[in-house]
């Protein structure tokens, strides 16, 4: 086959590849074509990384479980932190509240409906608000 273009007329628009120009001998010849296949070799490495959704969707799930897996455990060691804390301050003034204390409370007193929801709700809650920042913030952040 034989080819009537000139040199100009090879490279593309927008190709990062050098127009071709004829060889000055069988060595350079040579050396271009190993050139043009570690480029072509290179590009068609990168397409098929990007047409990978499924080891790109992997790699995601794997970084999002990391993430969470961390937060949990920060989450976890301030929650017990803050245990520790609130108990040695009722430690500490439950002797003095004992001796204010009008008397114990009665149900009657208690208004129902209304209960605190417990720590592990609180903690959950927190977690997934962290979650989802960490999510938000790597979709709409700077990308790398």
């Amino acid at each position: 086959m034989t080819d009537t273009t000139d040199g100009a007329d090879t490279a593309r628009a927008g190709s990062t590849a050098e127009p071709a120009t004829g060889a000055k001998g069988p060595d350079e010849l040579r050396r271009q074509i190993e050139r043009t296949r570690r480029q072509l070799g290179d590009t068609v490495e990168e397409l098929a990384g990007k047409a990978d959704v499924k080891g790109r969707a992997r790699t995601r799930a794997a970084d999002l479980r990391d993430k969470a897996g961390a937060a949990r455990v920060q989450l976890r060691s301030s929650a017990a932190q803050a245990g520790h804390g609130v108990r040695d301050r009722a430690h500490r003034t439950g002797g003095t509240a004992r001796g204010r204390a009008p008397g114990p409370v009665t149900e009657d007193e208690v208004r129902p409906g209304r209960r605190p929801p417990p720590p592990v709700l609180v903690a959950g809650a927190v977690a997934g608000a962290a979650v989802a920042a960490g999510v938000l913030r790597r979709r709409h952040g700077p990308h790398h």
